[in-house]
């Protein structure tokens, strides 16, 4: 793992269309904001984003900013990040552009920032898709498919932390190397082409084969006087696979994986990476944060994926960030969106309109124990001036949008 800790600058008022900055003088003094943004900060070559970052003129990164410096959360996740063990493109983007002002916002410094290695584009040495090759070669065809998670590359899709808090390294735990296989009542998929159960992978790949798609981590961050854990990852899409479902039922597991792990009495077969077994202590404060890829109501998740965590006993699920551009962009796009179920104000990603349409995807998820006092997400309107920083396809900064929840202790 790679940690970084600098000097913090004090945090702006937020900009305008923004509920007040939890870091202001006017905001409660224990009121913190947590935000998570797929921010497609990847790239097709390994070591692209550090070259990308050496400067401070790359045009989507520079939107990136932007987009962070106006909605100005105190703890933030990235998705789509891509790790590189040296820490060069955590360090880059918080000294080329966060810490320069972008597009007339003011710029934002993060003291403590966090990245991991990434499942994403590590190979397995197996056949995990059954197309009858192993392919062992980074960024050759199919190689992705046989990694322990998507990627072309080591890290591609990884994930990074920044926060104005500090970080408890003491008490981080990173689960990358959790096997499915001990999950118990895991939804392992199954060889239609088979009379056996539960076979898509043989025992010898299970042996091997991990839950994470990229990494769980948990962050213990210290605000004021308490510790919330930060929970977050980045659950595989449930799709690109076949009747087995494979990424479908992975991603739900994914998903129960911090379900089990906030939920008394259920975590105990959860071991980290530094072989350290059992769940969050009862009582202990968190905030779930991540690209689920995984709707209420839309979409293709299995068996209801999300509702293990919006439904959860010990999880406050009630307050959905909701934003109006993404109300005017299902309108206007039509397509899927017209068949959606789910409301589309609460929706956080542009997908495409014929399949699946626009979906909630992203979610910020706090403990009943700590308080929402607002949230929303970055998706304004097209008369908005900083609509320019979502835009529409192709989009000059993710096909997410930055989600934020201030919560109280």
């Amino acid at each position: 793992m790679v940690i970084f800790r600098r000097v913090l600058s004090v945090a702006a008022a937020a900009a305008a269309l923004l509920p007040l900055a939890p870091g202001t003088a006017e905001a409660a003094s224990r009121t913190a904001r947590f935000a998570t943004f797929n921010a497609s900060l990847n790239r097709n070559v390994e070591g692209q984003l550090v070259s990308d970052l050496s400067t401070p003129d790359n045009t989507q990164v520079k939107v990136i900013a932007e987009i962070i410096q106006r909605a100005r959360p105190d703890v933030l996740l990235i998705n789509e990040f891509d790790y590189d063990a040296a820490g060069a493109a955590i360090r880059l983007f918080q000294d080329n552009y966060l810490s320069i002002g972008q597009g007339g916002a003011r710029p934002i410094t993060y003291r403590y920032r966090y990245t991991a290695p990434s499942n994403t584009g590590i190979a397995s040495g197996f056949d995990l898709n059954n197309n009858g090759s192993v392919v062992t070669t980074p960024g050759a065809p199919g190689y992705g498919d046989d990694a322990f998670g998507f990627g072309a590359f080591p890290g591609q899709f990884g994930m990074a932390v920044y926060s104005r808090y500090p970080i408890d390294l003491s008490g981080v735990r990173t689960f990358q190397k959790f096997l499915w296989k001990d999950m118990p009542g895991a939804v392992l998929p199954d060889d239609p082409a088979t009379p056996e159960p539960a076979d898509w992978y043989s025992p010898e790949e299970l042996q091997v084969f991990r839950l994470s798609s990229k990494s769980h981590w948990d962050l213990p961050v210290r605000v004021g006087h308490r510790t919330v854990h930060f929970l977050v990852s980045h659950p595989t899409p449930p799709t690109f696979d076949g009747a087995e479902d494979r990424n479908g039922r992975r991603n739900h597991d994914e998903i129960r994986l911090w379900a089990d792990y906030t939920h008394p009495g259920r975590g105990g077969y959860i071991y980290d990476d530094r072989g350290r077994r059992g769940g969050l202590r009862p009582g202990e404060p968190f905030v779930i944060a991540g690209d689920q890829n995984a709707d209420p109501h839309d979409g293709d998740s299995y068996q209801d994926a999300i509702h293990q965590l919006l439904d959860h006993p010990a999880i406050d699920g009630g307050f959905a960030p909701s934003s109006g551009g993404a109300t005017e962009a299902a309108a206007l796009q039509g397509g899927a969106n017209a068949t959606h179920k789910g409301d589309p104000k609460y929706d956080t990603a542009d997908f495409a309109d014929t399949a699946p349409g626009n979906l909630r995807a992203d979610y910020v998820l706090p403990a009943k124990r700590l308080r929402v006092a607002g949230g929303g997400v970055f998706w304004p309107v097209s008369s908005d001036p900083l609509s320019r920083l979502t835009g529409v396809f192709p989009f000059p900064s993710s096909d997410h949008r930055l989600v934020w929840l201030d919560v109280r202790q």
